[in-house]
C-alpha cells in the first residue's frame, strides 16, 4: 500500500514538471498572417545585408522609429545609414522567432545574432530584436525595430 501512494505521488510530480515545462515554452504553428510578417522580416534582413534600400524604404513607414545600442532615430536616418555603410547588417542569424498579431499591428521578436560593421570596425552581438508592424491597405509596414543587446545568443525569450 505504502509503495502505491509514493508511486501515485511520483506519477503526480512527474506530470505536474512536465506540465510546467511545456507551458514556460509557446511552441505552436504559426498562422498564415503569423507566417506572413516572418517571412517578411526574414526577407528585410536580408535586404539590409544586400543594402536594398528601396525595398527598405517601402517597408520602412514614414513615422518608423528605430532604436539601436548608440541611440535612435527615424526613417530617413536609418534608411541613409545603411545606403552609406554607417551600419552594414552584415548577417542575422535568426535562432528563432515568434509573431503575436493584435488587431492591425504585429509584433515580433526575433533572438539573433548579427554580424555588423560598425563605424569601419565588425562586431558580433547577440540580440532580442523587437519589430512592430502595422497592416495598411493590405500591406504590411514597419513601425519600429528596437535591439535589445543579450548576454547569451539564442537564449530564451
Amino acid at each position: 500500500m505504502r509503495k502505491t501512494i509514493i508511486e501515485a505521488l511520483l506519477l503526480v510530480l512527474t506530470s505536474a514538471c512536465s506540465y510546467a515545462q511545456t507551458q514556460g515554452r509557446r511552441q505552436t504553428t504559426p498562422t498564415k498572417a503569423e507566417q506572413e510578417i516572418l517571412d517578411l522580416s526574414r526577407k528585410k534582413w536580408d535586404w539590409m545585408a544586400d543594402k536594398n534600400t528601396d525595398s527598405l524604404a517601402v517597408l520602412f513607414d514614414d513615422k518608423s522609429v528605430f532604436v539601436h545600442m548608440g541611440g535612435s532615430w527615424g526613417k530617413a536616418q536609418e534608411v541613409n545609414v545603411i545606403k552609406s555603410g554607417g551600419i552594414h547588417y552584415k548577417k542575422a542569424d535568426i535562432h528563432s522567432a515568434g509573431a503575436n498579431i493584435i488587431g492591425n499591428t504585429a509584433i515580433l521578436l526575433n533572438n539573433i545574432t548579427l554580424l555588423a560593421v560598425v563605424g569601419g570596425n565588425e562586431v558580433t552581438n547577440p540580440f532580442i530584436v523587437t519589430e512592430v508592424y502595422i497592416k495598411e491597405n493590405n500591406r504590411w509596414k514597419l513601425g519600429s525595430l528596437s535591439f535589445t543587446k543579450v548576454n547569451t545568443p539564442g537564449g530564451p525569450r
